[in-house]
C-alpha cells in the first residue's frame, strides 16, 4: 500500500472517500496482476501506473480516468481480460483501458505500415474519448522521465517518437507544460551531447544577462505602477533548450543571436487590462510593428491566447513581451486539461474542449479520405506542425490555416465539395493564382464551377492534410471510375473478335471468371483491365471457355467497326504520347501500359513498332465523331530575328483561340530564330487554320509540325 499512499493524499484534495475507495480497488487488482514484473529501473512495475495516476491526479482528472491510468497495462501485459474489467469497474473504465492498450503498440522499429496503423488506432481512440489521450500523454511523460535506464537504441527510438508525435499532440491540445517537458526530455535523450553543451552555454549566458534583465524588469515595473494598472505580475521568461536548438538549426542563427532577445510575461486581471498594459509598454519602449500579434482577438488553432509584442529596449536590445490574463495563462499552460483542473471557470476551458473536438472531427474526415494508414499518418503529421495564418471569408468570418496555405487549402477547409469544384480565387477582391500563399488578414473568395474537378497539380502546393487527402481520394475514385469504363470497352472489343457479346454472356459466367481471378467484383475486373494490370484478350478467352464455345476470330470487317473509339474526355486513364502528340483527325493506335491505362500514339509513330507484335497489348483506335477538349501539338517555326517577331507570332496563335503551353527560341545563322512551340488545338482542322495564320505572319519563313514518323516529316 506504500505506492498508493502518495496518490491517495493527492486524491483527497478533490475526491470523496467513496471515489477513492473505488480507485483503491483498481490499485489492488493492478498490483496483483503486475506481481513479479520489474521496470528497467529495477523497481516493481506497479510504480509506473501509480506515477501515471499521480500525474493525472495533479490535473484533477475524474475517477474513471485515474482508475484507467492504474490499470492501463493490465490487458496487454497480464492475464486480466477486458471482460473482467467491465464486470469489476464498469464499461467506461474498461473502454478507456482498452483504448490506451491499443496505443502502446506504436514503434518506430517496426515496418512503416504497422507504425502507421497503430497511430491510426491512437487517433481513433482519441476521437471516441478525449481522456484516452490524456492517459497516454501521462504514460509517455513518466516513461520519458525514466528513459535514462533504457538501452541507447530504444532510448533514441522513443525520443524520436515523442518529438514527432506526442509533443505536437500536446501542443495541438494546448497543453504547453506537457509539450515543454516532452521536448526537453526528448532532446536530452536524442542528442545528449548537444543538450549538455547548450545547457552549459545558457547557464553561462544567464549570468551575463542578469544586469540588463534587472534593468528591464525595474523599468517595466516602474512604468506600470506610474500608469496605475490594476494588480499585475511580471515574470522574466526564458526560452527552453529545445526551442533554442530548433531556432539555431532551422533559421541558421548563432547562439548569441538568440540569447540577445530578452523575454517577459505580464499577467493581469482581465482582458481590458491587457490592452492598457500594451499601450503603457509601447510608450516606454518603441515597438517593432511587424512583430505584434493579437492572439486574444484571434486565438491560435489550439486555443492559445495572448498579446505578443517585440520592443526596442535599453541599448537597443530586443524584448519579447507576452501579456495575458491569469485565466488565459492557466489555459495556455494546461489546454484541454484545464477543463478538469479549473471546473469553476467553465466558459474558457469548455472552449478548449470544443476546439479539440473540432480538430478530432477534421482528423476523422481525413481518415475517411486516406487510402491507407501510411497516407493518414503523413496527413496528420502535416496538421500537427502548423504556424497559423488568419484569413477572412467574404462574410467576415475568420479561418485559421497553417503557414504557407493556399486558396485550395482554404476551399477544402470550408467544405470538401467547394475544394473539389474550385476553379479560381480572389484575394482581397483581385483574381490570383490558386497556388498563392495566403497572408494573414487577406479576404479569400473561392470561385466554383459545376462539373469542375481537382487538378493533380494541386498536390504540389497544398499544405493541409485535409486538402491533400481529399484531392488524392477524389483522383483515386476518378481513376477507378475511368478504369472501369475503359476496361469494359476493352473487354467488349476483345470479345467481339471472338464472336461474343459481353451483354449476352450470363452474369454467372462472368462472376465465375471474376472469382477464379481472385477479384472482388465485375467492376474490379474491369478496373484491372483498364489499368493494364490484366490483359483484355486473355480475359475474353476465359469467358469464351466458360461459354463452352469454340469461338473463332470474326471475319475481317471495316477498321472502324472493331477499333476502340477515343472520346477525348476519358481523363487520367487515357493519355496522349508526348513523342508524337496525336490530335483528333490523326490516324491513331495505342497500347496498354501496366498501372497507367491506355497510351494513344500517332498511327505511324516508331514507338508503336515494338507493340504491334503483341496483340494482347496493342489496341487499334479511332476518334469519335464529336471530340471535346484541347490537345497539345509541337511546332517548329523559323522566323527572322527582328524586333517584334516573337510578339507577332504569339498574337497570331492567340487570335485563333490556341494557347501556347511552352516556347523555346534559339538563334541560328545570326539572322533567324528557330522557335519550338507546344500549342493546344481542338483537331486537325483547327491546326490547319493556326498553321495558315502563322505562315502569313510577318517575318515567318516556314512552319512545320513536329511528329516522329517512319516516313519523312510532312510540311505544311
Amino acid at each position: 500500500m506504500a505506492e498508493f499512499k502518495e496518490l491517495s493524499q493527492r486524491l483527497t484534495t478533490y475526491l470523496s472517500d467513496a471515489e477513492i475507495s473505488a480507485i483503491e480497488k483498481a490499485y489492488l487488482l493492478a498490483k496483483e496482476a503486475h506481481t513479479g514484473q520489474k521496470r528497467h529501473t529495477g523497481e516493481p512495475y506497479i510504480t509506473h501506473p501509480i506515477a501515471v495516476a499521480i500525474i493525472l491526479a495533479e490535473m484533477r482528472m475524474d475517477p474513471p480516468t485515474i482508475m484507467a491510468a492504474i490499470l492501463h497495462d493490465v490487458i496487454e501485459d497480464t492475464y486480466v481480460e477486458k471482460t473482467e474489467l467491465v464486470e469489476r469497474f464498469g464499461k467506461e473504465v474498461a473502454d478507456l483501458v482498452d483504448g490506451v492498450t491499443k496505443l502502446t503498440q506504436i514503434t518506430f522499429e517496426s515496418h512503416a505500415q504497422a507504425q502507421a496503423e497503430n497511430f491510426r488506432k491512437m487517433v481513433m481512440a482519441m476521437a471516441r474519448d478525449i481522456r484516452v489521450i490524456l492517459v497516454k500523454l501521462a504514460d509517455r511523460l513518466h516513461n520519458m522521465r525514466t528513459i535514462h535506464c533504457l538501452p541507447p537504441k530504444k532510448r533514441r527510438r522513443i525520443a524520436i517518437e515523442t518529438l514527432e508525435i506526442f509533443a505536437p499532440i500536446a501542443n495541438r491540445l494546448g497543453m504547453h507544460a506537457f509539450r515543454i517537458e516532452f521536448e526537453e526530455l526528448g532532446f536530452a535523450a536524442l542528442h545528449p551531447m548537444r543538450y549538455r553543451v547548450l545547457k552549459e552555454a545558457v547557464t553561462h549566458a544567464r549570468g551575463n544577462r542578469k544586469e540588463i534583465m534587472d534593468l528591464i524588469d525595474t523599468e517595466i515595473r516602474n512604468n506600470l505602477k506610474k500608469a496605475n494598472m490594476p494588480p499585475w505580475k511580471l515574470i522574466g521568461r526564458e526560452k527552453h533548450l529545445y526551442s533554442i536548438y530548433k531556432k539555431m538549426r532551422d533559421k541558421h542563427l548563432s547562439f548569441s543571436e538568440i540569447m540577445d532577445v530578452y523575454g517577459f510575461r505580464v499577467i493581469v486581471d482581465k482582458i481590458d487590462t491587457c490592452y492598457r498594459v500594451l499601450g503603457a509598454l509601447h510608450n516606454l519602449y518603441k515597438p517593432l510593428t511587424q512583430r505584434f500579434k493579437d492572439y486574444i482577438a484571434i486565438p491560435k488553432a489550439n486555443g492559445y491566447q495572448s498579446l505578443h509584442t517585440t520592443l526596442f529596449g535599453p541599448y537597443g536590445v530586443p524584448i519579447e513581451v507576452q501579456i495575458r490574463t491569469d485565466e488565459i495563462h492557466k489555459m495556455a499552460e494546461n489546454g484541454i486539461a484545464a477543463h478538469w483542473l479549473y471546473k469553476t471557470e467553465k466558459f474558457l476551458f469548455d472552449d478548449a474542449q470544443t476546439r479539440a473536438k473540432e480538430w478530432l472531427k477534421g482528423i476523422l474526415e481525413m481518415h475517411k479520405s486516406s487510402k491507407n494508414s501510411l497516407e493518414f499518418i503523413e496527413n496528420v503529421k502535416i496538421d500537427l506542425f502548423p504556424d497559423e495564418v488568419y484569413v477572412f471569408t467574404p462574410k467576415g468570418n475568420i479561418l485559421e490555416l497553417p503557414s504557407g496555405a493556399t486558396p485550395v487549402d482554404f476551399a477544402y477547409a470550408i467544405h470538401s465539395d467547394i475544394g473539389n469544384t474550385c476553379v479560381a480565387t480572389k484575394l482581397d477582391r483581385r483574381l490570383s493564382p490558386l497556388s498563392s500563399a495566403l497572408i494573414s488578414g487577406q479576404q479569400v473568395e473561392i470561385i466554383t464551377a459545376p462539373g469542375a474537378r481537382p487538378n493533380p497539380a494541386w498536390l504540389n502546393f497544398v499544405v493541409t492534410g485535409k486538402a491533400r487527402s481529399n484531392i488524392k481520394h477524389f483522383l483515386k475514385k476518378q481513376q477507378r471510375d475511368e478504369s472501369i469504363e475503359l476496361g469494359s470497352r476493352l473487354i467488349e472489343k476483345a470479345l467481339h473478335n471472338l464472336n461474343l457479346n459481353l451483354h449476352l454472356i450470363p452474369i454467372e459466367k462472368i462472376e465465375s471468371v471474376v472469382k477464379s481471378s481472385g477479384l472482388d467484383s465485375i467492376n474490379h475486373l474491369f478496373e484491372e483491365i483498364g489499368l493494364g494490370n490484366r490483359i483484355a484478350l486473355l480475359v475474353a478467352k476465359q469467358l469464351a471457355k466458360e461459354m463452352d464455345t469454340t469461338s473463332k476470330p470474326s471475319q475481317p470487317e471495316p477498321h472502324h467497326k472493331h477499333s476502340l473509339a477515343i472520346k477525348g474526355t476519358e481523363g487520367i486513364v487515357v493519355s496522349y504520347a508526348k513523342c508524337c502528340r496525336p490530335i483528333p483527325g490523326d490516324p491513331i493506335s495505342g497500347y496498354i501500359e501496366k498501372g497507367h491505362g491506355l497510351i494513344v500514339h500517332f498511327e505511324q509513330c516508331p514507338s508503336l513498332e515494338a507493340y504491334r507484335q503483341h496483340p494482347d497489348k496493342f489496341v487499334s483506335l479511332r476518334w469519335e465523331e464529336k471530340i471535346e477538349g484541347d490537345f497539345a501539338v509541337d511546332l517548329r517555326v523559323e522566323i527572322l530575328n527582328q524586333r517584334g517577331s516573337l510578339a507577332g507570332l504569339a498574337l497570331s496563335i492567340s487570335d485563333l483561340d490556341s494557347n501556347i503551353e511552352n516556347i523555346n527560341a534559339e538563334e541560328f545563322d545570326g539572322r533567324y530564330f528557330a522557335v519550338s512551340l507546344t500549342i493546344t488545338v481542338r483537331n486537325r482542322l483547327h491546326l490547319a487554320r493556326v498553321l495558315r495564320k502563322i505562315r502569313n505572319t510577318k517575318n515567318v519563313i516556314r512552319v512545320i509540325r513536329l511528329k516522329p514518323r517512319a516516313k519523312k516529316k510532312k510540311k505544311y
